[in-house]
């Protein structure tokens, strides 16, 4: 797949507006751009990107867009003249690149993502009058499989990683070692997406009905507010004194990001303050789930302490419902298909009752 050629931020508020247009600016095979007519197509994909989009949504179909519209470039097609077959044709060329470099086709999840960005592109330009036709909508999808791929951790390996991150940042007592505690006890005990803990400003939390909450930021721009439990207040609590400590104030005066980079020890250039990329979440979580000893800790991701916590609770019988709302699916069969995990439904399926039924009549 083509990466997006715009290597900022697609934000949608002061200079980001017109970060946004100059990233509209560089994508290949579209009319130039017209002052004088608001309609115009770029001017209408500007405002897509920006409309009720998070900032990991409004990257992700940036990128597949581009992606579209520069095998459009290549193959000479106009993609307002575009058909099934194009895309089609398009669709057999997506790849990937692994790790060793080299590319390979893109999953069926991938593939089935970047038809979405692309399709929601045209219902867009179709609905302002832009284009009469959306050349994704009868293409075929590929079915994404009920199970994920990427399976949530055990309870025991959850506690061990809980346990461990707390107790590193007790015998570490830096900063960063209480922040990386609160981090992972923020993930695991919210089920947020990774989104809306780098997201956070220190300002987002808040007492509501006896409650300390923290509001975020969710998909699609949704605001909502989520309590924190003791557990996930204890680390975070000592994370934002020993932050407000070195900043000279106190914690009720801390302000910025929730999380953030801590200063550098040797490195006065390197003053800390900003808030973390998903990847450094990514890397905290391998490496605390290494030095637990964790066996998935090759493959733990942000978005395992999400679907663990999902499994967790439809695990002990939670309303499926209630863990929709925690998780802030739209769709419940996204809760119940994809959050029930493979081990549980093992473990309640109704054929260990047909056993037990028939053991009762069997002789041996």
């Amino acid at each position: 797949m083509t990466n997006s050629p715009f290597p900022g931020t697609l934000v949608t508020s002061g200079a980001g507006r017109d970060a946004l247009v100059e990233a509209v600016a560089l994508l290949p095979a579209l009319p130039p751009a017209d002052p004088t007519d608001r309609y115009a197509v770029r001017h209408v994909t500007a405002l897509w990107l920006a409309a009720d989009k998070s900032e990991h949504t409004r990257r992700a179909y940036y990128a597949d867009l581009a992606a579209w519209l520069s095998w459009c470039d290549r193959t000479g097609l106009d993609p307002l003249r575009a058909r099934r077959a194009d895309v089609d044709a398009w669709k057999a060329t997506l790849t990937v690149t692994g790790r060793d470099g080299r590319p390979r086709p893109a999953a069926p999840a991938t593939v089935a993502r970047t038809l979405a960005g692309v399709s929601s592109w045209y219902r867009y330009l179709q609905s302002n009058d832009v284009t009469d036709t959306n050349p994704i909508g009868a293409v075929t999808r590929p079915k994404r499989p009920k199970a994920s791929p990427l399976p949530a951790l055990d309870e025991a390996s959850t506690a061990a990683l809980l346990d461990h991150a707390e107790a590193r940042a007790r015998r570490n007592g830096t900063e960063a070692s209480w922040r990386d505690a609160a981090l992972v006890a923020l993930l695991f005990y919210t089920g947020l997406r990774v989104s809306g803990v780098t997201g956070a400003l220190v300002s987002d939390l808040d007492v509501d009905s006896g409650h300390t909450i923290l509001r975020y930021t969710g998909k699609g721009g949704q605001r909502d507010v989520v309590p924190l439990v003791a557990p996930a207040l204890r680390p975070l609590g000592e994370y934002l004194a020993v932050r407000a400590a070195r900043a000279g104030v106190e914690p009720a005066r801390l302000s910025g990001p929730l999380l953030a980079t801590a200063p550098h020890p040797h490195d006065p250039a390197r003053p800390g303050g900003k808030p973390l990329r998903q990847r450094d979440v990514w890397e905290t979580l391998r490496r605390l789930a290494r030095q637990a000893g964790l066996p998935a800790a090759g493959s733990i991701s942000p978005h395992t302490a999400r679907r663990t916590a999902g499994t967790v609770l439809l695990a002990h019988d939670v309303p499926v419902q209630k863990v929709q709302d925690l998780l802030g699916h739209a769709d419940i069969r996204t809760t119940r298909d994809r959050y029930d995990a493979h081990r549980h439904k093992l473990d309640s399926s109704p054929a260990h009752t047909l056993a037990q039924i028939l053991a009762a009549r069997r002789r041996g």
